[in-house]
């Protein structure tokens, strides 16, 4: 048996604990999509199965998945900020919308002390992401 690969770095998303399942695959989804485009690196290779099918590439490292309640995400939130990292955030407002535009509208119009984060997602190193997600539990 081959022995795990152990990361420098962490992906980890964080959701509100209050969510409806559905909400909370919809959110996971948006925001694993930001870090995704945020680090294109982060992504392997092709899939090919034995016919020669192509499959797109898919993050390299686990996705850790965490819930919380509103007072967890909004500390995460802004300790992910004093330490510089780059995140994708969902506010509630954001299921109301039906494009980019319109969500990017919706966050536009929210001081970031006022955000009604649903949840959040980042990459960095492991230590940092920890610290960022103390507090939260994994995702049941």
């Amino acid at each position: 048996m081959t022995e795990p690969i152990r990361f420098d770095t962490k992906i980890a998303v964080l959701i509100r604990d209050d969510l409806a399942a559905w909400q909370r695959l919809n959110v996971t989804a948006f925001l694993v999509s930001g870090v995704a485009g945020a680090a294109p690196d982060l992504l392997g290779e092709e899939y090919l199965d034995a016919d020669g099918t192509r499959y797109l590439p898919m993050f390299r490292q686990p996705v850790l998945v965490f819930a919380g309640d509103r007072a967890t995400l909004t500390s995460a939130h802004g300790r992910a900020l004093t330490r510089g990292l780059r995140i994708s955030i969902f506010t509630q407002e954001l299921f109301g919308t039906g494009n980019d535009r319109d969500n990017r509208a919706a966050v536009r119009a929210v001081s970031r002390e006022k955000l009604d984060l649903v949840g959040l997602a980042l990459h960095g190193p492991r230590s940092a992401v920890d610290k960022v997600v103390k507090g939260a539990s994994l995702h049941r």
